[in-house]
């Protein structure tokens, strides 16, 4: 069996009579050998008869064949092989996001009169992509929904919107001032507009001098400003007001104002005296 032979009872009485035979000639020692072979083969004999039955009942060559047929249906072969394939989770794939040339910060000021102006500005985020942007302008209120004495800023992160920030305190601001009117009619629009002329550097190599804007909601009116950094440069702030006026569709009779925030931290009121105008 071991070495492949086809094995038979009469295989094994013929094997059986050699080995008694051999015992007759031999001394103790090879007796015992011997009678030690004819047991395992009386066993041996047993086994292939068992076997003979179990091919009998089912031939070896159609259980070869229904394994073939099984596993060449591409079928699992073990049931927790399914269960594995039914628990399978879709891979999502990643989206790649479109970078910003600079992160960007929203702060949000709310009027307490009860607490100093810096506890009443908060950081609220950063983002750095397009997708990021979006995903948090559409989730926040608009600007013509908060309450009076409220602002948004979105500032280059790292400059806090206030005058005293050593990158805001050489600069000034062109500013729009709204009536009660626009605020539900154009409000909104512009806003939108000015955050896109910062995230999108659109006023191109002096986009650096830009530190942020900033929208006040106001009783008597609204204002937004896009603050600069230097206001002796003025071939860059006379671009940057320009091409902010073209870009929030201002007709050409619309004149807006540059000031500067040293003037307007020394006047009782927010209005300083225009350094330019376009």
């Amino acid at each position: 069996v071991a070495a492949g032979l086809p094995w038979s009872p009469d295989v094994a009485s013929s094997v059986r009579a050699a080995a008694k035979a051999d015992v007759k000639d031999g001394g103790p020692e090879v007796t015992s050998i011997k009678h030690r072979i004819i047991i395992l083969l009386q066993l041996l004999e047993k086994t292939a008869q068992c076997i003979a039955k179990l091919l009998k009942r089912t031939p070896y060559l159609h259980v070869v064949q229904e394994a073939h047929t099984f596993r060449a249906k591409g079928l699992p072969r073990r049931d927790n092989e399914k269960r594995r394939k039914k628990k399978a989770v879709p891979v999502l794939e990643k989206i790649e996001k479109h970078p910003l040339q600079n992160r960007w910060a929203l702060w949000f000021f709310k009027n307490v009169k009860s607490q100093p102006w810096q506890c009443n500005l908060r950081l609220v985020t950063t983002f750095s992509t397009v997708e990021d942007f979006w995903g948090l302008y559409t989730n926040i209120q608009l600007a013509s929904k908060l309450s009076s004495g409220c602002d948004y800023s979105i500032f280059k992160d790292g400059i806090e919107p206030m005058w005293e920030d050593s990158r805001n305190k050489r600069g000034g601001r062109w500013l729009i001032t709204l009536s009660k009117q626009q605020r539900h009619s154009d409000l909104d629009t512009l806003w939108l507009e000015t955050l896109l002329c910062l995230i999108g550097e659109a006023f191109e190599e002096y986009s650096d001098e830009v530190c942020g804007a900033v929208i006040n909601i106001r009783a008597k009116g609204d204002k937004i400003a896009i603050w600069t950094r230097e206001t002796e440069n003025r071939e860059a702030v006379t671009h940057i007001g320009k091409v902010y006026k073209e870009r929030l569709g201002l007709s050409t009779k619309v004149v807006i104002g540059y000031q500067a925030h040293a003037d307007t931290a020394t006047k009782s009121s927010s209005l300083g005296k225009n350094k330019l105008v376009v």
